[in-house]
């Protein structure tokens, strides 16, 4: 199990076993590079842990416990997880800023405590093994390295996967496995029943800060910059991504600020020049004076899915993600630590779809849904689906999610096909199996119910709590952690993140202007092209790509002994997809790579049913 993660950490190795308990590590060195291996034993030697991640504010925690009598033997982070929970037992993931997944076992108790960070940008997989056992590990590739672990599919998740374009935190692709979700612990005893998980942090939207513009801004400025500087710490090169955005610019400004060497920053750009933002990117790195590199993705890159398909185990059709790799591994080239911009869009509210939910929220609160769901709900139903033509003339889907309740409206707009387009797909064998689920309705059942005051508070919610640690993080961690490079997210830092979620509506949206407050305050750092151009986020041509070197792949799928011959799917429905958006009749892309890539993702996993 540990030499199947061999990429996340190529730095060392080790195995603990006792009582029944098995902890193996893989150690990529970032702090204390040479005294702090694991699994590692707390100084009493009564506990003892495999840990993933980074805590950014260990050095504050260990002076706190060393006054409280504790003694150290290493410089590193690990060991004041130990002592850390050896002083506040559990109480002690409060305290702990960072990101992390962890498994730690109490010799005394006989108890092992499995944990996640906030956000869940470190993943914890867990199997439940046929003799009763738990295996766990940051990868389904180390749980398939276990002898017992069975590969089934479980066919809730593939309409979940189908739904969104990733298996949510929710599911598993394979039956009998589950991920630990983001804030959440599992404390089980040994000779006792499976507990459930329980949630140790959750953001609230529920209550509103005051101020004026200037005085909120203010504070948000010394909070990125605590959290910027507070993921500099490292022993190892350190830089950044810059992608010419908002976000990977303003954490880039705040590390030059804070650096006295010039910052290493990588960027990548695309063949397709609409899509190309790296003269971006290079604007930002001739104000900060940084070492820039930039590359190019082509249509040729595509050849690499299969390594793409073999590194997220899971199906994953994020089409991004090879870009993302493609970067990683251009920073890999001079640093082994990373800082992101991820996570401000979720945070601040810089989505497109988050501006329009929240106008659209004003909408519905002017006409009661007696008469939404029949008159927006009879046009968008009548209105002809236009992929073709510009976006503000694609009315069908905003005119079908006003006729719907908020909830429902978000799911729709964010998910990549509806449950009509996929029961299309099904055989009436597998549309049976699936009980009724609907991949849309755990989205909106978490936003009706999500600690929050508005539509757009649940929008930014569901974002935060379901769609990024899907989609976002799992995208980062995979394709950094396939070239043994640490991804941070500075902007992810809890305070930051709770502190905007106390922001009053018009600080993060103003009129079609999202972000509001986090573009005002970088206003002194960045030029105002570069705060308030529109937002490309990172797209690539699949579309193009999928009509012309890639059309072969897609006539494909219709073949494909693990979809067409699985009995999941009709073949004829898929065939008349690909060909359809061939000829340039639909733009069927994301759903075609949606399946591509689940036909590769199963084909490695050996799932054929």
């Amino acid at each position: 199990m540990c030499d199947a993660l061999i990429h996340r950490g190529p730095d060392g190795a080790g195995v603990w076993t006792d009582h029944g308990v098995g902890l193996g590590h893989r150690r990529l060195s970032i702090i204390d590079l040479e005294g702090s291996p694991q699994p590692m034993h707390a100084a009493n030697g009564r506990a003892v842990i495999a840990f993933n991640g980074e805590i950014y504010n260990f050095r504050q925690l260990r002076s706190e416990l060393e006054r409280e009598g504790a003694r150290f033997k290493t410089s590193g982070d690990t060991e004041v997880i130990l002592a850390a929970y050896q002083r506040w037992g559990v109480d002690c993931l409060e305290r702990l800023d960072g990101m992390f997944a962890f498994a730690l076992y109490d010799l005394d108790k006989r108890q092992l405590l499995l944990a996640r960070d906030r956000f869940g940008v470190k993943p914890l997989f867990m199997a439940h093994l046929p003799d009763g056992g738990l295996a766990f590990a940051s990868e389904l590739k180390g749980l398939l390295a276990h002898p017992a672990m069975r590969r089934r599919l479980d066919p809730v998740a593939l309409d979940a996967y189908l739904t969104w374009g990733y298996v949510p935190d929710t599911h598993s692709i394979l039956s009998g496995v589950e991920k630990l979700a983001a804030g959440h612990f599992l404390l089980l005893e040994q000779g006792k029943s499976m507990p459930s998980p329980r949630r140790w942090w959750d953001i609230s939207f529920t209550e509103r800060a005051k101020g004026s513009e200037a005085d909120l801004s203010a504070e948000l400025v010394h909070l990125m910059r605590e959290a910027v500087q507070s993921r500099m710490v490292s022993d190892v090169p350190l830089g950044a991504f810059l992608s010419g955005g908002v976000d990977s610019s303003s954490v880039v400004a705040l590390m030059s600020e804070a650096s006295a060497q010039p910052v290493q920053t990588c960027s990548i750009g695309f063949d397709v020049a609409a899509l190309d933002e790296t003269s971006y990117a290079q604007q930002i790195a001739d104000k900060f004076g940084t070492q820039h590199e930039a590359r190019t993705v082509g249509q040729d890159d595509f050849g690499a899915i299969d390594q793409l398909a073999g590194m997220f185990d899971e199906p994953f059709a994020d089409a991004s993600a090879l870009p993302t790799w493609r970067v990683c591994q251009l920073a890999r080239e001079k640093v082994t630590v990373a800082l992101s911009g991820d996570g401000a869009d979720e945070a601040f509210a810089g989505y497109r779809r988050q501006v329009f939910h929240h106008n659209e929220e004003r909408v519905r609160s002017l006409l009661p849904a007696g008469l939404r769901g029949p008159l927006f709900g009879g046009l968008g139903r009548v209105w002809p689906k236009a992929d073709w033509a510009p976006q503000p003339l694609r009315a069908k889907s905003t005119l079908l999610a006003l006729s719907e309740s908020g909830e429902a409206g978000y799911a729709r707009g964010l998910s990549v096909s509806t449950p009509e387009a996929r029961a299309a797909l099904y055989t009436d064998d597998f549309a049976t199996s699936l009980g009724g689920f609907r991949g849309e309705d755990e989205l909106i059942a978490l936003m009706a119910n999500a600690p929050a005051q508005s539509g757009l508070d649940r929008a930014q919610y569901a974002d935060l709590t379901f769609w990024m640690p899907g989609d976002i993080l799992t995208k980062v961690d995979r394709t950094s952690m396939a070239v043994s490079l640490e991804a941070r997210e500075p902007l992810l830092d809890h305070r930051l993140v709770e502190f905007a979620a106390r922001l009053p509506e018009k600080m993060r949206v103003r009129g079609s202007t999202g972000k509001f407050l986090l573009k005002k305050c970088m206003e002194r750092y960045l030029p105002h092209d570069i705060l308030y151009r529109s937002k490309q986020g990172f797209v690539t041509p699949i579309a193009d790509w999928l009509r012309g070197p890639l059309a072969h792949e897609a006539r494909a799928i219709a073949s494909s002994s693990t979809l067409a011959g699985s009995g999941w799917f009709d073949p004829r429905a898929l065939s008349d997809l690909a060909e359809s958006h061939i000829s340039g009749r639909s733009d069927h892309s994301r759903v075609l790579w949606q399946l591509l890539m689940l036909e590769k993702s199963l084909t490695k996993l050996g799932v054929n049913g």
